[in-house]
């Protein structure tokens, strides 16, 4: 199963043992830790080294930014010059880390040491003023940076540390509160879905009720008026089945991660003949989607239940676990497994 990618990013000898607990914090949570140090970037030969770290950034889950009193090296794309004076200004590569995070939208946490968010303080009072010198930090452009995150409207949570114990509280308190609203935006989510699917019923029976005033009104035949209740009987017999079908559970879980349409769902559903065939009917085959689903089915028993409650509803009979699924759905997983490893 995928987990959360949180990509850390600072500065690494001044902040390393603060970088090392946290990612064994990350890992205890159950998810993935993307740090430089451990090898987790794949570099590109054709590319400066650190286009890698803002391609790794821009495509994490979760961006943890800890700033420190080094504001670190300068990016590829900086014109070399001699060693920066404090207050000569520059873009060093955690900057360019962050800007790529917060182009992609990506949930971004700022954690700041103590004292230089207290210098930060003394520096927008001073901004002007190149003649005092600062305790904390090695560069103005630490301010700078710290006073460019703040001015954003939005997805800029900071916090000052002074120990490791107040960063794990806070990132556990964040994350925890992040999962919950997930949690009620998906509920809200199914509340809407099922009004509007009432709503659609609705306007139905409200097309078949002028159906019938219509032929009231017209004076038509006995046998006419029957086979008109029948008829329209049993298309809204067939409209609820689609609706109840649409709102399945396997419905929902194949039309998000195939990215396909409910009428390319259920020519699948109606085609397939086996999970391994429906796994390439879905995902038009790519592999890689074929991998997911066919891997769902052969794991997870409550997933083959409610593939099957979906059949049923569409009047097919059960597929049933096959040995050369499972066999495909090893040999998928493998060459996922073997893909992660080349690709990390």
């Amino acid at each position: 199963m995928a987990k959360p990618r949180v990509f850390v990013s600072s500065t690494y000898y001044d902040l390393k043992h603060i970088r090392s607990s946290l990612d064994l914090f990350i890992e205890s949570l159950g998810y993935e830790s993307v740090l430089s140090e451990k090898g987790d970037i794949a570099y590109s030969p054709d590319h400066p080294l650190d286009d890698s770290c803002y391609r790794e950034a821009g495509n994490a889950d979760l961006f943890v930014l800890i700033i420190g009193g080094r504001y670190g090296s300068e990016a590829s794309v900086e014109s070399k010059k001699p060693p920066k004076t404090f207050f000569d200004r520059y873009d060093s590569i955690t900057k360019k880390e962050y800007e790529s995070a917060a182009s992609k939208d990506i949930p971004i946490y700022i954690l700041l040491e103590a004292g230089v968010y207290s210098e930060y303080q003394t520096f927008l009072r001073n901004k002007d003023n190149t003649g005092i010198r600062y305790a904390h930090v090695d560069s103005v452009n630490i301010f700078h940076l710290i006073e460019e995150i703040l001015v954003r409207p939005r997805n800029n949570p900071l916090r000052a540390f002074e120990r490791f114990s107040e960063i794990e509280t806070w990132l556990r308190d964040q994350w925890a509160g992040m999962f919950r609203e997930l949690l009620t935006k998906q509920s809200q989510q199914q509340q809407l879905a099922a009004l509007t699917t009432e709503v659609g019923q609705l306007k139905e029976i409200n097309e078949t009720l002028k159906k019938y005033l219509e032929a009231v009104m017209t004076g038509a035949p006995a046998d006419v008026s029957t086979k008109l209740i029948r008829s329209e009987e049993k298309r809204l017999e067939e409209l609820k089945r689609l609706d109840l079908l649409r709102s399945s559970r396997w419905c929902e879980y194949a039309m998000r991660e195939a990215n396909i349409s409910f009428g390319q769902f259920m020519e699948a559903m109606k085609r397939a003949e086996s999970f391994k065939e429906f796994a390439e009917l879905a995902s038009g085959n790519d592999d890689r989607i074929s991998d997911v689903i066919l891997g769902t089915l052969m794991e997870y028993e409550l997933a083959r239940q409610h593939f099957n409650e979906a059949r049923k509803i569409l009047d097919l009979p059960p597929i049933r676990k096959r040995a050369t699924d499972a066999k495909s759905g090893s040999t998928l997983r493998s060459t996922r497994t073997s893909r992660k490893r080349t690709d990390g």
